[in-house]
């Protein structure tokens, strides 16, 4: 990425503040394509990271200093997003460039992936955008290397005008069914498996509101009972997440 043109927005600003709630609220599709993306051999992300509200008490001040920066190398459990921080703060100095950081999702105040020429997310980004000149545009567009089309024309998930049902669910989830139906064959313990924090495929692929692999998993046996080492259930996390389209099949 190219050394980005800042232009700043106060934090009171209403629109700004729908812009953080609007990127937490579809995150979900983010880690989506980025779970997919993970599982690629070719990648198909140009680029793809998050931003985070990061926060320090300061003495003398009565109100912490916040700083809004880029993570990259995302991963995210259905609660936390854990990263690597991509900016020099301004003012913080309780982290630094190249930190590895760990936030509750409620800090996430946008996202953003790329592909094929197109970008997703960036709510924050294109509420910015908004309120520039044409002039100005094009040089933050050209700064970033990106297009990023249309600031009232937000795309969440690749393809959706064409294909609207990749809101729902993501293309290599109905395309990958039987090449993931011979991998629980092949491999069977990975349906009970758990992980360090009692996390199980099922848990993940709820997590990535991916319908198919949770169907698929129930019929091999998959147990749905299942808690995390925080308690949580696979139906836990879809329901949290907003993934509507996975509650009947876990509720069943």
């Amino acid at each position: 990425m190219k050394e980005k043109v800042v232009f700043y927005a106060e934090a009171e600003d209403p629109e700004m503040i729908k812009a953080f709630y609007r990127a937490q609220e579809t995150f979900p599709y983010f880690w989506r394509e980025l779970h997919w993306e993970y599982r690629r051999i070719v990648p198909a992300l140009d680029l793809a990271c998050v931003k985070v509200a990061f926060m320090q008490e300061v003495p003398d001040r009565a109100t912490p200093v916040v700083e809004h920066m880029w993570v990259n190398d995302v991963e995210f459990d259905g609660d936390h997003i854990s990263g690597v921080l991509i900016n020099d703060p301004n003012e913080l100095t309780n982290v630094k460039n190249g930190d590895p950081v760990k936030v509750p999702i409620d800090q996430v105040s946008d996202w953003l992936f790329s592909t094929r020429g197109n970008t997703y997310g960036g709510f924050t980004i294109q509420q910015l955008r908004s309120t520039m000149s044409e002039e100005e545009r094009n040089e933050h567009d050209d700064a970033w290397g990106l297009d990023f089309g249309d600031y009232n024309d937000i795309l969440l998930a690749y393809q959706q005008k064409e294909h609207p049902e990749n809101l729902i669910e993501h293309p290599m989830s109905v395309n990958m069914d039987e090449s993931f139906i011979e991998f629980l064959k092949e491999y069977p313990l990975e349906i009970t498996n758990r992980d360090a924090a009692g996390y199980t495929l099922l848990h993940k692929e709820a997590i990535a509101g991916n319908r198919g692999s949770v169907a698929t998993l129930l019929k091999f046996g998959a147990d749905k009972s299942i808690q995390t080492n925080s308690g949580k259930t696979a139906l836990d996390f879809v329901r949290q997440l907003g993934w509507k389209h996975i509650v009947p099949v876990l509720e069943g």
